[in-house]
């Protein structure tokens, strides 16, 4: 008897506890969320914000809503504008406008992201992509970015979405289109070599040409310096010798005669 007593105390006991969880008129909204109203399941225009609230039971219940900077990462295919396929990665912060948390219950519900987020990126980065073509995509990225966000923006702030930041993480092109790419490159740089050996040729044959009638200048003036001055040079040429005459060869039988000492003897 006395255990079947205990027993009951303890059922009454867990029952009010769940009986006052049910019923409990509290509601604490978090840090960076916000709380909708349903009363009968249908939507209130007023908004819990952080802390404490009152709610009346069985009558009222509340959601709870982060509106915290949230973000998203999705895979957008599309063409550029000369029809090239660009697989484009989107990086997007984004949160719920705190003041329409309960237009974004009533409107779209929890599931807001694959809902209207992703869709939203999808649409934008086609819709600017088709504007620029693949090389333009790679070379003004940021005209790219700037419009696939006003793009972004004006679709999802009617959906009471803001968005906080966003980038292009990366643009990848099929291999055929990078393989071109690869070859123009290496196509222009071979052209560019081949200009620059050009003009490195033709230098060095403006300047030998240079060189070689700078030489042919100095031989002229030389020449016309010596014809001009003869006497001078035979006079510059006595005043460099050393007194003695040479050495002549006179055929087989004698082999060197000093005309020096053949005239000191006969003196």
């Amino acid at each position: 008897m006395q255990k079947s007593s205990i027993g009951k105390w303890v059922l009454i006991f867990f029952g009010a506890l769940v009986a006052f969880g049910f019923l409990m008129p509290f509601v604490m909204i978090g840090a960076g969320e916000r709380g909708v109203v349903l009363r009968f399941g249908a939507v209130e225009d007023r908004i819990l914000g952080e802390g404490i609230h009152f709610r009346i039971p069985l009558v009222e219940s509340v959601v709870t809503v982060d509106v915290k900077t949230q973000k998203v990462e999705v895979d957008a295919p599309s063409f550029s504008k000369d029809i090239q396929n660009v697989a484009t990665r989107i990086a997007l912060n984004f949160h719920p406008d705190p003041k329409m948390v309960q237009r974004l219950w009533q409107e779209i519900g929890s599931d807001y992201e694959s809902r209207i987020i992703s869709p939203a990126i999808q649409e934008s980065v086609k819709a600017a992509t088709s504007q620029f073509t693949a090389a333009e995509l790679v070379s003004e990225r940021q005209k790219v970015k700037d419009e696939i966000k006003r793009v972004l923006v004006e679709r999802l702030a009617p959906r009471y979405i803001s968005v906080d930041d966003f980038s292009i993480v990366n643009f990848d092109f099929s291999d055929a289109y990078e393989r071109a790419v690869e070859e123009k490159q290496v196509a222009q740089q071979q052209a560019l070599k081949a200009e620059n050996d050009l003009k490195r040729i033709q230098v060095e044959a403006e300047q030998r040409m240079a060189q070689a009638k700078a030489e042919a200048e100095a031989i002229r003036i030389q020449t016309e310096a010596l014809s001009k001055n003869s006497t001078l040079v035979n006079l510059e040429a006595v005043k460099k010798w050393n007194g003695q005459l040479p050495y002549y060869m006179m055929g087989n039988t004698i082999p060197f005669i000093n005309v020096g000492d053949t005239k000191s003897s006969g003196q």
